[in-house]
């Protein structure tokens, strides 16, 4: 087969052939989302590049929903006003015990403040090293982001923290106005920290200045301008909040002040009141409940 225009023809089929194979292993054509197809994206890595992917389902979490954290949602409601607005705002470390509404705020928040132009991205820990590129991605829109990390800590030698605090506030480049960053942990300090680095004079490890090293972790937090801590609930607050789940569910005063001990019971196999374990309780409950309830009316 020596005509040219044949040739030609064969090498384009098999080319053809050969993109449509390899186009499914390819990343996104291109790194710009849909901006109107969701309020929330997800950082999402596909090969050595990144994208952000529309979550179409997000939360339904209001911030009426959220009950006994009350000076915390005051706080961050009033720094996330002022965000949407145009005005200056802070980066929000919020730390504490586990299951008290850390996360719920940041997506109750989101509800509440989209129709104004807020847009929620989610990064994971092990791609905060990105967190340049996505910031890159998103300077000059006219919506207003916060990048959120949820359950954020890192182990000893984890360097990935430093992408972190450069974008917080450690490059000569500042960070667009139009960027936050919400990071949620059960660590105030987000880093390990070892008894003998308290004890000055004494030898860690071969660290020759201990003193630096524990600077070092203590600088990521403070990087965050607004701090917000979390506490365990008492008894009348879990069971405040379980009520008001069993009432979402459709339950009348009668049924949810008879479910008060199975709610106790339920917190104490689980050693936790939390505001997680109150949400999980309400629904076990409603759904055995109602569905009992069906089965007798038939």
């Amino acid at each position: 087969m020596n005509d040219p225009t044949l040739q030609l023809a064969s090498f384009l089929a098999r080319a053809e052939r050969l993109l449509e194979r390899i186009e499914p292993l390819l990343p996104p054509a291109s790194p710009m989302p849909d901006w109107n197809a969701a309020i929330a994206f997800r950082w999402r890595r596909h090969g050595n590049s990144g994208y952000l992917q529309p979550i179409t389902r997000p939360s339904s979490m209001r911030l009426a929903d959220l009950h006994d954290i009350d000076e915390q949602k005051a706080q961050i409601d009033a720094n996330t006003r002022q965000f949407v607005g145009g005005r200056p705002a802070n980066n929000v470390l919020l730390t504490g015990t586990r299951g008290s509404g850390k996360s719920s705020l940041i997506k109750a928040l989101l509800n509440e403040y989209s129709p104004r132009g807020l847009r929620v991205i989610e990064v994971e820990k092990g791609e905060l090293v990105d967190l340049p590129d996505i910031v890159d991605l998103i300077d000059g829109r006219r919506e207003r982001f916060i990048i959120f990390c949820d359950d954020l800590s890192f182990d000893a030698g984890d360097a990935t923290y430093k992408a972190l605090k450069v974008v917080l506030d450690g490059s000569l480049a500042a960070a667009p106005d139009n960027v936050l960053i919400y990071a949620t942990s059960n660590r105030r300090h987000l880093m390990p920290e070892y008894f003998e680095e308290n004890l000055k004079g004494q030898r860690v490890g071969d660290e020759i200045h201990p003193d630096e090293a524990v600077e070092e972790k203590i600088s990521l937090s403070e990087r965050f301008g607004l701090w917000l801590s979390f506490y365990p609930f008492d008894q009348d607050a879990y069971l405040n909040i379980v009520a008001h789940w069993l009432k979402s569910f459709g339950c009348g005063d009668k049924e949810i002040a008879g479910a008060q001990r199975d709610a106790l019971n339920w917190a104490l196999m689980r050693g936790s009141r939390s505001g997680r374990v109150a949400w999980q309780f309400a629904k076990d409950w409603a759904g055995t409940h109602q569905r009992a309830s069906a089965k007798r009316r038939k």
